[in-house]
């Protein structure tokens, strides 16, 4: 044979066999992971897990003897996706820990975790009703506003506009206090204050003589340092009426002056729209009352979902570079809470709306690395409004459930963990992050032991 062909061919099968070594040294299904994870959920073919960052992974194929509500330690093959739910990767084994682990198994040093131990420990003691009422923030109902509140032992209420209407300060103050009075654990009281079309509490003359001006209308009037003074005025009113949590701002980016979401976002792009989260979180730190960054991850320009579902067609690039820079600043000032839309978006999630989504909160944890708490938008909105949205929630990885129809959202939690189709730990981590939440916020006061 001749030498340059012999040397050609030489050549040719060195780079294959090249090619094959860097195939196999970058191919991660041949190499083997750990992490340590709580159990979520186990079907006949698939295992749902919690990481200690609350990033939640869902690993089809063999259970493996995976028991619900176990903290086990997942050895698998392959790479994860941290933002999405469903993995490729294939599990090995799930070593069970002792429960003594299971606090360091949450510690994620997250923005409460300086209340990480007192939370876990005030936990602890709670009853199996303490703990689901703790995950619920209610729309305050028309009758057995006390009576329901010391029977279920919600987390929080929230307040709209006909509890304030034609009340005095004192009155809102006396009814606020009653609630608080009648909690065991210090409630969550949340509003939407937004200012312009959702005045909830300055559109009543008695409380503030004038409504609070849009975001957009601040803007236009005196750049970020009107939304600045703006945001501790408000805070003030807020804090002096016994509110502690306001459903605001609206960091939404929307372009389409027709669409729903528009007159409520300040108008702008997606720059100015970063600044403004940040200046409102920063400027809120001040008071005692937590902003909540809405509506996650970006309303956008879609249709209202208070009646109906809606669906964002836009590519992961693009949600990326306009919607969530706004929600990234936020969180890096400092903000506590973040509220879950329920539009639908394919990108992130083919399957289910933002709130019931595991996909999307894990992009909320790992991208964003947000270590406070998520909320959804009302569970009884026409978007989303069906009889498991409550179990479904609870599984996509949010801490707090807005709701009105209390009584079988509480009845549809107790039915899962009763039917073993949910895991007392899932809920006892919700609870955990909001008596966390509740610690940092200065609401309670236990002697660390």
């Amino acid at each position: 044979m001749n030498k340059k062909i012999m040397i050609g061919l030489l050549m040719v099968f060195a780079v294959i066999i090249t090619t094959i070594l860097v195939s196999i040294d970058n191919d991660t299904t041949l190499k083997a992971s750990s992490m340590k994870a709580t159990v979520m959920e186990v079907s006949n073919d698939s295992v749902t897990v919690m990481d200690k960052d609350n990033v939640i992974y869902t690993f089809m194929g063999e259970t493996l003897g995976a028991e619900l509500g176990a903290t086990v330690n997942v050895k698998y093959n392959g790479k994860l996706n941290k933002n999405k739910e469903k993995q490729t990767a294939k599990v090995i084994s799930y070593t069970a820990y002792d429960d003594s682990d299971v606090f360091n198994s949450w510690n994620d040093n997250g923005i409460f975790s300086q209340f990480y131990q007192m939370a876990y420990n005030k936990m602890k003691t709670m009853s199996l009703d303490e703990k689901i009422g703790q995950i619920f923030l209610v729309r305050v109902p028309e009758q057995n506003k006390i009576t329901d509140l010391e029977k279920y032992k919600f987390g929080g209420y929230v307040l709209f506009k006909r509890n304030f209407d034609g009340k005095t300060k004192k009155e809102v103050v006396d009814m606020i206090n009653e609630f608080q009075d009648a909690s065991k654990i210090p409630l969550i009281i949340a509003t939407d204050e937004e200012g312009g079309k959702v005045t909830r509490i300055s559109g009543n003359p008695n409380l503030v003589s004038t409504p609070f001006k849009s975001s957009s209308e601040l803007y236009n009037a005196g750049g970020m340092e009107a939304i600045k003074e703006d945001t501790i005025e408000k805070s003030k009113v807020l804090e002096d009426l016994g509110i502690n949590v306001n459903l605001a701002p609206v960091v939404d980016v929307a372009t389409d002056p027709d669409s729903y979401m528009y007159d409520r976002t300040i108008k702008e792009d997606t720059s100015v729209t970063s600044t403004y989260a940040k200046t409102v979180i920063e400027a809120s730190k001040n008071s005692k009352v937590s902003y909540t960054l809405k509506h996650f991850p970006g309303y956008g320009d879609n249709a209202d979902t208070h009646q109906t579902s809606a669906t964002d067609n836009r590519t992961y690039s693009k949600i990326m570079e306009d919607d969530i820079p706004p929600f990234r600043a936020g969180i890096k000032a400092g903000a506590e809470a973040v509220l879950v839309s329920h539009t639908i978006v394919p990108a992130l999630d083919t399957e289910n709306p933002s709130s019931l989504s595991a996909s999307t909160h894990n992009v909320l944890r790992n991208e964003l690395s947000f270590t406070g708490i998520i909320i959804t938008d009302d569970l009884e909105m026409g978007a989303v409004n069906d009889t498991n949205a409550v179990i479904r929630a609870i599984k996509a990885g949010n801490d707090m459930l807005i709701v009105t129809d209390y009584e079988n959202s509480i009845k549809s939690v107790k039915e899962y963990l009763e039917n073993g189709n949910l895991s007392e730990q899932t809920i006892d981590k919700m609870v955990f992050r909001i008596l966390a939440w509740k610690y940092y916020k200065g609401m309670m006061y236990d002697v660390l032991k």
